[in-house]
This record gives structure tokens, C-alpha cells and sequence, in this order.
């Protein structure tokens, strides 16, 4: 079947968009900030068990991630902060509780806030998944004194009806579908939804722990991205979108953090790259390509 939530539309066929306040390439630095329940399988693992059997607790892989937010956030916080560039963190709600020192240092920082579940497990697991969306939704808002008007799955993994529970939420734009250099509105059978872009391909999971592709390799597909945007946005007169999805167990470990380093001051060199946050981008894109007033393929299969 057809993609049901976003029309396809070839990128040259898109009405033109303006820079923001000068800027053609907006980059979002997103850091996915996750609970791995200690008595749980851990989502992601490094080190396979011997002889393949697995066991509870999983001390070296929770481990692996623990590092990350006792070392590695610490690291990004203060790199972004020194440099006064602007983040995003898809926060899991549980966070909150168990690492409150983190989650204080990112309110601190001035990180914008992204609904990204209660822990760090597929919606499909959720007894009620309107119930868990709302929930993370609440705790983050009650914390940070603003409830978060975006969400990224966990996993990027979304049921049938995901959207609608976002929505119904009050979620106004979501990061899961990694499809398009710009936003698009998407359809629900309650309305329409944003959808911003994310990034597979620029991503330390998919690049360190599921490619195991060498620490440099982040570094290179960022600085060659860069470089065709560039060249792009200057042809065609038409803005990109450039997102980073980063882990702090990932791109905060020691041998890539200079990587990370090096990422930030190369963009920062650009004069066509401005950071921003997703609200910026949503902001951005819906004053210029306002909601469609009615999402006909998704409604009229409702009624």
C-alpha cells in the first residue's frame, strides 16, 4: 500500500520555504536521553552473554549504557553549552527519577524537551498507550514547567494508532518517520500532524552500535552531508533540514567525543548553518505552510 500518513512529493516539486532569519541549513542536535530498566533485557546490547544464554541482571550492557549518563551527557552538556548552541533531548519520563542530576543539568543547559515514552520500550508493549503517552507527556511538563509539544518514539516504533493517541495528546509534531530534508504534514483521523525531520544515517546507534562502523565515521557522513546541503541550498534555493540523533553512551564515550567536538565547530564554520531546536523548525515551517484544513485519506476511512 501507499504510504497512509504522508504523501509522497518529489523535493523540487515542494513550494519554495525562506532561510530562517538568514539561515538555509537548519541543524537540530537531538540527544536521546533513556532509562534501561536495571532488572529488564536491555534494549541494545554490546556484549553478547557466554554461550549465548541470556541472564538477569545484564551487568556489562547496563553498564554500557549507565556510563553514558554518568560520563558521556556530562560531556555533551557542557560542549554544547560552551559553544551556547541550542539541543533537544527526547527524554524517557523516568528519567526524571532515576537520574535527576542529569535531567536538572539538561533543564539547566536550556535543552528543549521531547516526549520519548516512560522507559525506553516499544509503545507496543504499553498496556494502554494512551495512557503511557500522556503520562511521559505530564511528568516532563510538570518538571520542565512546559509540556512538550513533540515525541520520538521509542525505537522510532509506532502502532496504528500512535498518531491519534499523539495528537489527542497534544503532541503537535513527531520525529519518527526519517523521510523527507523538510517537515510535512501528515494525516491522522483527528487532524493534521508535523512531521520533522529525523535522521537514520546520521544517527550513533544506527552508525556505532548496529553498522559498528569505525569512531571517525559519524565525523565523515556529517562533514560530507554538509557539504552537498551546501551546494544544494545555494542551486536550488531551498532549505535542509540536518538532524543528530546522539547517544550519550554512544558519541560520549572518550574515542569519539572528539569526533563530536570537531562536528559542532565545522557546522558552526558554516555561514548558511543555523542550531535549532524542534519547536524552531515546526515554528518555521507552519507559518509558512500552514495545516491543511482537512486530512481527507485518513478521515474518510474513519467515517
Amino acid at each position: 500500500m501507499s504510504n497512509p500518513r504522508v504523501p509522497y512529493e518529489y523535493f523540487h516539486d515542494r513550494a519554495g520555504l525562506a532561510p530562517l532569519e538568514g539561515a538555509s541549513i537548519l541543524v537540530h542536535v537531538v540527544v536521546n536521553v533513556e532509562h534501561w530498566p536495571f532488572d529488564e533485557p536491555m534494549p541494545r546490547t554490546v556484549l553478547t552473554p557466554p554461550h549465548g544464554k541470556e541472564s538477569l541482571p545484564d551487568v556489562p550492557n547496563f553498564a554500557w549504557a549507565e556510563y553514558g549518563m554518568r560520563c558521556g551527557l556530562p560531556r555533551m552538556v557542557r560542549a554544547l553549552r560552551s559553544r551556547s548552541l541550542p539541543a533537544s533531548t527526547s527524554c524517557n519520563a523516568s528519567v526524571l527519577d532515576v537520574y535527576p542530576r542529569a535531567a536538572q543539568a539538561m533543564l539547566e543547559a536550556g535543552w528543549e524537551f521531547i516526549g520519548h515514552g516512560m522507559h525506553q520500550r516499544s509503545l507496543h508493549t504499553a498496556v494502554s498507550e494512551a495512557e503511557t503517552i500522556t503520562a511521559a507527556l505530564d511528568k516532563l511538563g510538570a518538571f520542565t514547567g512546559r509540556r512538550p509539544t513533540g515525541w520520538l518514539s521509542p525505537g522510532l516504533r509506532e502502532t496504528g494508532q500512535t498518531l491519534e493517541h499523539l495528537r489527542a495528546a497534544g503532541v503537535e509534531h513527531v520525529f519518527d518517520w526519517c523521510l523527507d530534508d523538510l517537515p510535512c504534514w501528515m494525516s491522522t483521523a483527528s487532524g493534521p500532524l508535523l512531521s520533522l525531520p529525523y535522521n537514520l544515517e546520521l544517527n550513533d546507534s544506527v552508525i556505532c552500535a548496529v553498522e559498528k562502523q569505525p569512531s571517525s565515521e559519524f565525523l565523515t557522513r556529517a562533514s560530507r552531508t554538509l557539504k552537498l546541503f551546501e551546494r544544494e541550498v545555494q542551486a536550488d534555493r531551498q532549505p535542509r533540514v540536518l538532524a543528530l540523533g546522539l547517544h550519550p553512551h554512544l558519541m560520549g564515550v572518550p574515542h569519539r567525543f572528539g569526533d563530536l567536538e570537531a562536528l559542532l565547530d565545522m557546522l558552526m564554520a558554516s555561514p548558511l548553518v543555523r542550531f535549532v531546536t524542534g519547536s524552531d523548525i515546526a515554528r518555521w515551517y507552519g507559518q509558512q505552510v500552514p495545516a491543511p484544513v482537512t486530512a481527507p485519506g485518513l478521515q474518510q476511512e474513519a467515517a
